[in-house]
């Protein structure tokens, strides 16, 4: 009786192991996110995206091995799903309890991650142009200037070298300078003595509030998902228990007569 919602589960793990590995193999692909600063700068996100893809494999090879033990009748393979199942939930658990915990550390993490790469922005790096370019990209996206604000970009070496008259032009909040999207504009009025960032026409807001306020706008919809992933979970497993204790001891027992 349990056999057709069984069915129905693996289809959905063959569909959210896809998935999973879809989003890890994007993590290492994409160029022009916020994610590919990570990326390209963290190696702890490397190895978080190959676990992605190795969790998506697991999760679609155990689709197959419990629909083939529910089809079949075969009492190992449905314990197999169901420890499977169990060890993803609570490595699910244990990576959110660690993320939960140590966000302060990740955030100081990023922070130096960011303010390194706004200190070092040289356009005619090209060892570095596609980290720069992806921070450009972020920060004309979430219309945002440096990590805490635009205040960053005056410890930039190039910056203080031209006596802070240029500013980066996709901090900008002038059309003309965001269709250039990348390097330093110039102001067009000059300024008594050293300019600041106050007189630069750039956004106000930092990129960490802008991630933050993304984080927060969008936690109903990432809950959502990381509920509803745990829901199927324990489904699958209550299931799984339900159709081995179906399964006659004698039928997974029996050997065939020479």
């Amino acid at each position: 009786a349990n056999k057709p919602a069984m069915y129905v589960l693996f289809l959905l793990f063959q569909i959210l192991g896809a998935v999973i590995l879809g989003f890890g193999i994007w993590i290492l692909a994409d160029k022009t996110s916020f994610i590919a600063v990570l990326q390209m700068s963290s190696p702890s996100l490397k190895t978080g995206a190959y676990i992605l893809i190795g969790v998506g494999a697991l999760t679609m090879l155990m689709g197959f091995l419990g629909c083939l033990g529910a089809v079949n009748e075969i009492r190992c393979l449905l314990g197999l799903y169901f420890t499977c199942l169990m060890i993803i939930l609570i490595a699910q658990v244990a990576a959110g309890l660690v993320i939960y915990f140590q966000k302060e550390t990740l955030k100081k993490e990023l922070s130096h991650i960011v303010k390194d790469l706004i200190e070092n922005y040289n356009p005619l790096n090209e060892n570095k142009k596609n980290l720069q370019e992806v921070w450009d990209y972020v920060q004309i996206q979430i219309t945002c200037c440096g990590w805490t604000g635009a205040k960053d970009w005056e410890d930039n070496e190039i910056i203080i070298n031209k006596s802070m008259i240029e500013y980066p032009c996709s901090c900008s909040n002038r059309t003309e300078d965001l269709e250039e999207g990348r390097g330093f504009c110039r102001l067009d009025d000059p300024v008594n003595g050293t300019a600041t960032s106050t007189d630069w026409p750039v956004h106000e807001q930092g990129c960490m509030d802008g991630v933050e306020q993304w984080l927060k706008d969008n936690l109903g919809v990432i809950l959502g998902v990381c509920t509803g992933v745990a829901v199927i979970e324990l489904l699958g497993m209550i299931l799984s228990i339900s159709l081995c204790k179906n399964i006659h001891s004698e039928d997974y027992t029996k050997v065939p007569k020479s």
